[in-house]
């Protein structure tokens, strides 16, 4: 599960960098801490203040090993111009806690318990609890697809609440829904008009931001064809990166084969991917799940949508590739020049 949100005090190691090493951006100390998001990607850092949580100004940069500046800035999310500019008129009750907790009160700002715990994804467990059985807890694998990819797009999509504000607040997360309850009746995925690039989206519809996997996947003919999160992952933790259920190179040949009614529609996987058996560029997600939504600076996450994004649609719309972004000396024109060499592949298909 993602247990993303740690108490410094009970677990001090989780503090990544050395605080005792000075930086222009970090301008508060171990003891301001109160709690520390993440440990992957990023880390942010927040203080408690009275009954609320509040954004530190600085984030380490997990990968490149480097503090960077933390302020959601004007123009970016939708909520932006509901909040003061500084962290400090920020909580992050209404921002961030409904999803990175179970069952947070907007009255009381209380938890069940910080993270994702059980009730997150199987809803309300009290009568579970009173008589255990499989009709006194929700399942989410034997829910119809859209109800139980709602249990995951609950928190990974970027949206608004259909009632906002709430008791003077705005909240950027669906607040009274619980699995078991309709998602569509308290949460809309954030719009986009195609053809335009936004701080969400690209301008083909392809999130342009992290934490943005659903409004991605509702998109994708996986999607329709019922195929749900738990599919590919599983969220009580596996060996694999992502909780995925297999590595990435063996999960999609679960469903996919050459020549399968699934495809790839060629004897083997290197005659569809052009690449050699073994390299990073004959695996599934290297072509249909490029890394290019980002998730701090430089360091991105996949796309979710398993649409092969075209050189030709990099030259119209801007929505990076994944022939050029592994190619990183090579143009759009050199890859494009590639692509229609390789056959049986369609011709029409390259803009």
């Amino acid at each position: 599960m993602a247990n993303v949100v740690t108490d410094p005090h009970v677990r001090p190691d989780v503090i990544i960098p050395d605080l005792s090493k000075p930086d222009p951006a970090v301008t508060f100390a171990r003891d301001d801490i109160a709690f520390v998001y993440g440990t992957k990607w990023k880390q942010r850092y927040f203080t408690k203040v009275g009954d609320d949580y509040f954004p530190l100004g600085a984030q380490w940069d997990i990968t490149n090993k480097v503090w960077r500046p933390y302020l959601v800035a004007p123009n970016t999310d939708w909520w932006v111009p509901f909040y003061p500019a500084q962290n400090s008129g920020r909580p992050t009750g209404p921002l961030c806690d409904g999803c990175h907790s179970v069952n947070y009160d907007i009255k009381t700002k209380k938890v069940t318990e910080w993270n994702v715990g059980c009730e997150k994804c199987h809803g309300p467990g009290s009568l579970h609890v009173q008589r255990r059985t499989a009709a006194t807890i929700v399942n989410p694998a034997k829910l119809d697809y859209v109800h139980a990819n709602d249990v995951c797009i609950q928190c990974h999509s970027q949206g608004q609440p259909l009632k906002n504000p709430i008791e003077g607040r705005y909240y950027d997360w669906p607040t009274g829904f619980h699995v078991g309850l309709d998602l569509k009746d308290f949460w809309r995925l954030e719009d986009h008009k195609l053809g335009e690039t936004t701080f969400t989206h690209f301008a083909d519809g392809t999130a342009h931001k992290n934490r943005m996997q659903g409004n991605d996947f509702v998109q994708s003919l996986m999607y329709t064809r019922g195929i749900t999160c738990f599919s590919c992952h599983d969220v009580h933790g596996t060996q694999n990166n992502a909780d995925l259920i297999k590595p990435p190179a063996n999960l999609c040949l679960t469903c996919h084969g050459p020549n399968s009614p699934n495809g790839p529609h060629a004897p083997t996987v290197e005659a569809h991917t052009h690449h050699r058996a073994g390299s990073p560029g004959n695996e599934c997600v290297s072509c249909h799940m490029p890394r290019i939504e980002q998730e701090i600076a430089n360091v991105n996450v996949r796309s979710h949508t398993f649409r092969f994004i075209t050189p030709g649609m990099t030259e119209r719309d801007k929505v990076p590739n994944a022939c050029t972004g592994c190619h990183t000396d090579r143009t759009n024109e050199w890859a494009t020049a590639e692509l229609k060499q390789w056959t049986p592949h369609s011709p029409w298909r390259l803009d």
